[in-house]
């Protein structure tokens, strides 16, 4: 059992209140292609990290850096140079906003958590602008 201090629940839904329908709809369909991508690896026998994580189903879990990595490949895949611009859009500004969005979720029972995640585990997992090859430009839109 962990004993790190609750997240901070008041931040988080204002956090996530902030962010469009689509930025929840994206979070979800990360969240499935972390666990399959992560369950392959295993399967694979590749070296991915300990099995602790956000529950999509019974005993598959992700953790909040491996959701976040998931999502800038989804996002990169699927919007290729826009991707930036498109998360955006959405209110995204770094991977603390996928974050808010899984505390959202866990907040209103659409998901669990394991006692060892910490909201704190999605912060600066990566810089957006840099990623997504955002410059001055990109930040205005």
């Amino acid at each position: 059992m962990s004993f790190e201090r609750e997240p901070d629940w008041t931040m988080i839904r204002a956090r996530a209140a902030a962010l469009s329908p689509g930025a929840f709809a994206f979070v979800v369909e990360g969240l499935r292609f972390a666990v399959e991508q992560v369950y392959k690896a295993r399967a694979r026998g590749g070296d991915v990290s300990e099995q602790r994580g956000f529950v999509i189903e019974e005993s598959r879990h992700v953790t909040g850096q491996q959701l976040s990595v998931a999502l800038k490949v989804l996002a990169q895949t699927r919007y290729g140079m826009m991707a930036g611009t498109v998360l955006r859009h959405w209110g995204l500004r770094g991977t603390a906003d996928f974050g808010a969005i899984v505390y959202a979720m866990i907040d209103r029972g659409d998901m669990r958590r394991s006692d060892d995640d910490r909201f704190e585990d999605f912060v600066g997992v990566y810089d957006f602008d840099e990623v997504f090859a955002l410059g001055a430009e990109g930040a205005r839109a």
